[in-house]
């Protein structure tokens, strides 16, 4: 059984390193993909001088710019699916995501197609985040379950494993959100194709380094997003 993270980046020198050398020291195995975005703060450097520890266990695809959330992840999974990986996880580079509850989202695959770290099935588990984002992250997920009637308490979560069998199903072509409204149209596409979802509750903590990526442009795609995909015909790729 291979798994393999990824994490997409951009200016996240703060970050990088401790998180790779987290990663690595797990006693379970994970191999570990970096896509970066051009960073200006040179993370891409930093992943590369990483990688003389880490050979064949730590890879780098590197960008021309900001591409965006959803086209990184998409970059990691056909990577991903290329060399040969069963399981693939996607976490941030912030330590938002604890990396021991990897282990949990495994194990969750074992008997679901596709396994999210949910901030919202058990209460709401958040650290440190102001009041406004929390209400406006809680309500979103809400508000997509109601429109799409998908299953799931936390749409919006960015940790979230993958069997192989659901990315090889999904046409990424088809794919038309690339902020967070990505990780919602993910999980409603593989539900919609017939894959079994689950949460395992986590404890979410906001970033301690770095800055986040949130923006009102981000929000805005999901919210009109997630509105038109009831009426998207969704099909399994060939």
């Amino acid at each position: 059984m291979r798994r393999l993270i990824i994490i997409p980046t951009y200016n996240e020198r703060e970050n990088v390193v401790r998180m790779i050398r987290r990663l690595m020291a797990m006693e379970q195995m994970f191999d570990l993909l970096i896509v970066d975005d051009g960073s200006p703060d040179g993370t891409a450097e930093l992943v590369r001088q990483e990688q003389r520890s880490f050979e064949g266990r730590l890879h780098l695809l590197e960008r021309a710019g900001k591409l965006g959330l959803g086209t990184a992840y998409i970059c990691g999974f056909k990577f991903a699916l290329e060399h040969g990986y069963d399981r693939i996880f996607e976490m941030d580079c912030d330590f938002s995501h604890n990396p021991d509850d990897l282990v949990r989202l495994d194990a969750m695959l074992e008997e679901r197609d596709v396994a999210i770290g949910s901030r919202y099935s058990k209460g709401v588990n958040v650290v440190n985040w102001p009041m406004g984002r929390l209400l406006m992250s809680y309500f979103a997920s809400k508000y997509v379950r109601i429109v799409t009637r998908m299953p799931v308490c936390d749409a919006t979560a960015g940790f979230v494993a993958y069997r192989r069998e659901v990315l090889e199903a999904i046409d990424f072509d088809r794919v038309q959100m690339n902020g967070y409204g990505f990780q919602i149209e993910m999980k409603y596409t593989a539900w919609k194709l017939g894959f079994k979802l689950g949460e395992v509750s986590i404890i979410f903590i906001d970033r301690v380094e770095g800055t986040s990526k949130m923006s009102s442009g981000i929000f805005g795609e999901a919210f009109f997003g997630v509105l038109k995909l009831p009426f998207r015909k969704i099909k399994r790729k060939i």
